[in-house]
């Protein structure tokens, strides 16, 4: 294959995105001229329909005040489970397993006070060493908060000598070799620096064949890759929705909470004004009811401002498809592989993501042998391109199959290719 903007643009023609429905950056001082947009797993771009969707509710607000919780177009109330069906389709799971709430973090937290229970014999937490900084300080904090040293209770798995991604395998020997003492799994389906796409069926089953309770952050898989988690039997995740789901900075982000947790009263759980059971929550009760859904986890009332957008989103998602997204980032990113490898050659880099399809989503992550990276992502931007610089060497590139095309990959494999030359 050659590698030029003219088979770029007809491989476009033959396999178009959704792009038209999405606001698309513009290249600083050239007017016309749209970016490359290659952060996506950082924060996706803004569909065209979210301004049409908050001005909706800020008119209901106007028109109606409060009445609006029962008689807007979509009435407030009720609101979050107008997310709950099209989110569950998009995770692999039942709708009564799953509930936009918070922010992830948040739902981090939630999760792990109601399934790290932790023993003297068993309280570990197994995270991979290249975790997100937020995962790392959400675990270690949940083990201090049970009495537990941190630098001993968390575990971090590291990879091979020589490679930047945990091998599902790896995780699973690890597991059946010294699981004994672990009480949480929580890893990232997705890892955020590598790319790398856990064998998350895989790890559960090996994880719950030791004895422990087994999590997963999902933000950079949820509408990334395909999901099953019910039939995973995975016992919770939680994700955001600002990256690959375009919902906006700080969306709202989603928990799911496998169907057998939901009715076990044995659980610890917070629980606010929405945890309780909508048909006498206006009985105003002084104790919870609780439901036996992922709602139970929830605390707060909706915020509607918020939650627009993710709804928006989740329907371009249910009229799109994730298995058709999948199939296109596939080849999108295989793509932007051999480009890479065509247009930058031994030039002082390399692909640090798995070159199998099926262990990466739609991210490359390179590692530059010679130059800061920082540097090279405003260089990279002086030509039109975003991408996502992670100190001190790495850069992702992330072609997000909704809106990215083959002409984008192609101008960040040649834009990268003479940033390195440049700087070289």
């Amino acid at each position: 294959m050659t590698f030029d903007e003219e088979g770029a643009r007809a491989l476009d023609a033959g396999d178009p995105s959704q792009r038209d429905q999405f606001l698309v950056p513009p290249v600083p001082d050239r007017p016309g001229e749209e970016l490359a947009y290659l952060a996506g797993n950082s924060l996706g771009l803004q569909p065209r329909v979210t301004a049409q969707r908050l001005t909706a509710e800020l008119d209901d607000w106007a028109r109606l005040g409060v009445e609006g919780h029962l008689e807007a177009e979509r009435p407030w109330l009720p609101y979050h489970e107008l997310l709950r069906e099209p989110a569950a389709r998009l995770v692999g799971a039942r709708p009564v397993e799953v509930v936009a709430m918070n922010s992830l973090t948040v739902n981090l937290h939630l999760m792990m006070l109601s399934f790290y229970r932790p023993t003297p014999e068993r309280h570990a937490i197994v995270i991979e060493d290249t975790a997100f900084p937020s995962d790392s300080y959400a675990v270690r904090s949940q083990a201090a908060l049970h009495g537990f040293d941190p630098d001993e209770a968390v575990i971090r798995l590291r990879a091979r000598e020589g490679e930047a991604g945990l091998r599902s395998e790896d995780v699973v020997t690890f597991l059946r070799e010294k699981g004994d003492t672990v009480a949480l799994v929580l890893l990232g389906g997705v890892n955020y620096y590598s790319g790398e796409f856990l064998d998350i069926p895989a790890i559960t089953r090996a994880g719950h064949d030791a004895g422990a309770v087994v999590g997963w952050d999902l933000a950079h898989a949820a509408g990334n890759v395909p999901l099953q988690l019910h039939d995973w039997d995975v016992d919770w995740a939680a994700w955001c929705t600002y990256k690959y789901l375009n919902s906006g900075p700080g969306a709202i982000a989603g928990a799911f909470v496998h169907e057998r947790h939901l009715a076990d009263r044995s659980l610890p759980r917070l629980e606010g004004w929405w945890s309780t059971d909508p048909a006498t929550r206006f009985a105003m009760g002084p104790e919870v009811t609780p439901v036996a859904s992922a709602d139970a986890w929830q605390l707060s009332n909706p915020p509607i401002l918020a939650m627009a957008p993710v709804l928006a989103s989740l329907e371009m998602f249910d009229e799109v498809g994730i298995e058709t997204l999948r199939a296109r980032s596939e080849r999108l990113t295989a793509y932007l592989e051999q480009a890479l490898d065509d247009l930058c050659g031994d030039r002082a880099l390399e692909i640090i993501t798995p070159r199998d399809p099926a262990r990466r989503g739609s991210q490359l992550s390179v590692r530059l042998l010679a130059d800061d990276a920082g540097d090279v992502a405003r260089a990279l931007r002086e030509r039109g391109v975003i991408a996502d610089a992670r100190q001190p060497d790495v850069i992702r590139l992330a072609p997000v199959p909704m809106y990215c095309g083959y002409h984008d990959c192609w101008r960040a494999a040649r834009a990268l290719a003479e940033v390195v030359r440049a700087r070289g």
